[in-house]
């Protein structure tokens, strides 16, 4: 589009006048202060008016480009430079016909892949300059092409999801195959069948002088790293008490581990769950909690074939109800740690760890920890550098929408996290928790578990509300098991590491330049462990 300008000097030089090609009766006076001035200040003048007319040449053309609209060359300089000087906002260029097609529901059929539609921007961009389209086909052409890499990527997601929970849910054939051979190892040796601990140590086990830890679990491999990382790294490992609670299934290849690699001088117990006269089902509410929580989200989840089959929901939607199928959200071990007080009557204070930690420094110092009169002493999970991990409040966890929740607490508090906690027994007693525990487990099954999200955190949360004593996050380092973002020099300069989440030290899918910090307290020279091909990496 092409536009001319007339320049006018009047003889007297007392104005220079600009006028448009088509004559319109709008021009531009500058007015000369004196009859007496400079060719060189006309010279300049000019020089100065030619930029400007460049500048409006090129505001002119990109509106006419971009609107498809006519105007003057000084019509279009207003529009373009007034609402900037006025404060105001220019109204979009994008056609509507572009907002039209895009705000149109897309269709419930999935869109075939096919020559038609391009399968890259690059692949879209060659082809737009080739047809020249209007607005209307090209936003249909996006349209289509930005609906097919939808569905791909969903459907991706939803694969790795579904391929993370078949490797975090099922049991690797090696630590299959430490249980059996530890089993009949037990079965056979009289040295693998040792009392833990002997005869003269088991005073220790009540004595409150020592340093009582408590660990639940029925993963052989895990729990020897948890032992040895604990041992190793203490200052008076002859002080170290560490209670192993396990499942029956698992309790004689435990025993036959911890008698034939003991961890002298230290004190290992080794329980299951059987061996607590009280844990029977008349005394314990949540084995029947955990009954009907089975069966509600058995009929409420479905299996992971209708899951994964589903086309309306989410990819994290389908992710939260995979994990919900995976065996520990039913498991009693999951859920002992609020029987503690019950389990240890006569310890004062114990330290509760999970089985993907590593101790990577004396935790003897945890018990100079002042509580003030607060029970639980764990980290919080609202502040901190990683905000993928350390960026949880109340909210994450629990159901804000429904009113039981909203009107009982505040959905900014500040979270905190299991896996290393310093439980004060003597405190505890003194309270409700384990009633109040029970109690928001029954009003989870009564909603349809429809309370908060999976695991035993949201009631713990719910629990121990206002009985804790936030710690220094040196303590507990999280998030080992959920991405990889976390440096190996941190990750060192932390006192215990956890590999929450779904990719676990001992698994396939384990991130490789963590895994290291647990496989150092690994023996891979030892005949179980190589008969049973545990390896490194």
């Amino acid at each position: 589009m092409k536009h001319t300008m007339q320049l006018l000097i009047s003889p007297s030089l007392r104005h220079v006048t600009v006028l448009p090609a088509k004559g319109f009766k709008n021009f531009i006076k500058v007015k000369v202060g004196s009859r007496r001035i400079s060719y060189l200040v006309v010279f300049y003048s000019l020089l100065l008016f030619t930029f400007l007319l460049r500048f409006v040449f090129v505001l002119t053309a990109v509106d006419t480009i971009d609107g498809e609209r006519k105007c003057s060359t000084l019509g279009c300089l207003g529009r373009k430079i007034g609402p900037r000087i006025l404060g105001t906002q220019l109204e979009s260029t994008v056609p509507e016909v572009i907002y039209q097609v895009l705000e149109e529901p897309s269709d419930e059929v999935e869109i075939e892949e096919g020559t038609d539609t391009p399968q890259s921007l690059e692949e879209f961009m060659e082809e737009m300059k080739d047809i020249r389209p209007d607005a209307e086909t090209f936003a249909v052409k996006l349209k289509t092409m930005v609906t097919l890499l939808e569905q791909r990527t969903r459907t991706a997601k939803i694969q790795e999801y579904l391929y993370r929970h078949v490797a975090s849910s099922g049991i690797p054939k090696q630590l299959h195959c430490l249980d059996l051979k530890l089993a009949h190892e037990h079965s056979i040796n009289a040295n693998a069948r040792l009392q833990l601990p002997s005869a003269e140590l088991v005073p220790a086990l009540v004595d409150n002088s020592y340093f009582h830890f408590v660990l639940a679990s029925d993963n052989i491999l895990a729990a020897s790293v948890v032992a040895s990382s604990l041992v190793q790294n203490s200052f008076r490992p002859e002080k170290v008490v560490l209670h192993i609670i396990t499942d029956r299934k698992t309790f004689s290849p435990m025993q036959a581990w911890f008698s034939l690699h003991p961890l002298t001088p230290a004190i290992i117990e080794v329980k299951a769950l059987h061996h607590f006269d009280w844990l029977t089902k008349g005394k314990v509410p949540v084995l029947e909690a955990m009954e009907k929580d089975q069966k509600a989200r058995s009929q409420f989840r479905g299996g992971s074939s209708a899951i994964v089959a589903n086309t309306t929901e989410k990819p994290h939607v389908i992710a939260a109800k995979l994990q919900a199928l995976s065996p520990k959200y039913n498991s009693l071990m999951n859920h002992i740690r609020i029987y503690l007080p019950e389990l240890f009557p006569s310890l004062d204070k114990v330290v509760f760890l999970d089985d993907d930690i590593v101790v990577q420094t004396d935790l003897s110092s945890l018990w100079d920890i002042d509580m003030n009169g607060r029970v639980n002493g764990a980290v919080e999970t609202c502040r901190g550098e990683d905000k993928f991990v350390m960026a949880k409040r109340f909210k994450s966890y629990l159901n804000f929408s429904h009113p039981l929740i909203s009107k009982n607490f505040n959905p900014n508090e500040c979270a905190w996290a299991y896996g290393m906690n310093i439980f004060d027994l003597e405190a505890w007693r003194e309270t409700n928790i384990s009633e109040a525990y029970h109690y928001w487990l029954e009003q989870n099954l009564k909603s349809d578990l429809s309370l908060w999200q999976l695991g035993t955190l949201p009631p713990g949360l719910i629990a121990f509300h206002g009985h804790v004593h936030a710690i220094d996050p040196f303590w507990h380092m999280l998030g080992l098991g959920y991405q990889d973002n976390t440096s190996i020099a941190d990750a060192r300069s932390a006192g215990v590491i956890h590999f929450n989440g779904r990719a676990k030290p001992w698994l396939d899918i384990a991130f490789p330049q963590l895994r290291s910090l647990w496989t150092k307290y690994v023996n891979f020279s030892d005949k179980f462990i190589t008969t049973c091909h545990i390896r490194a990496t």
